[in-house]
């Protein structure tokens, strides 16, 4: 695979959902559809980003990283991928975009990163992860931990 389009017109405050999977564009209606819902108790308005351009079909979690690497205001990216469109529920993989140069230390990396780089959320999910992250109320680690407790080991919303 070549290099990655660059993602431009992303605004700070949409979360970042970049489809890597294109053998079923129904699916991928209903991922759209399921994110654009109001979400939370006060039914926020969704703001989401998507790059939906085949550019990135097969696209690695590595890849992906790479390519959003530029953007320092980015903690986390959504990835719609093959296991996404084929789950009843849409859980889409949540990616830190952390890296050890951006911590203090080992250990403060192995904290933050202490239940994995990534996770699964359901398309509800996303914008309380992204909400509560870009704000700095919630830690990546946290929603991983809790998406590590569930028995599918996906994030809900409280």
């Amino acid at each position: 695979m070549g290099k990655l389009p660059v993602v431009t017109g992303h605004d700070e405050f949409d979360a970042l959902v970049v489809r890597t999977d294109y053998r079923d564009d129904q699916a991928w209606q209903e991922v759209v559809a399921a994110l654009m819902e109001p979400w939370g108790d006060r039914q926020y308005e969704a703001q989401v980003h998507f790059i939906n351009d085949p550019a990135w079909g097969e696209a690695t979690i590595a890849e992906v990283l790479t390519a959003v690497s530029s953007d320092e205001d980015l903690s986390v990216v959504f990835i719609a991928d093959r296991v996404c469109m084929q789950a009843e529920l849409h859980p889409l993989l949540a990616v830190t975009t952390l890296t050890r140069e951006d911590c203090v230390n080992d250990e403060d990396y192995e904290q933050l990163t202490e239940f994995g780089r990534e996770f699964r959320a359901i398309p509800a999910g996303v914008h309380e992860v992204y909400a509560n992250m870009s704000i700095g109320n919630l830690g990546f680690e946290e929603f991983a931990a809790w998406a590590q407790d569930d028995p599918e080991g996906v994030f809900r919303p409280f």
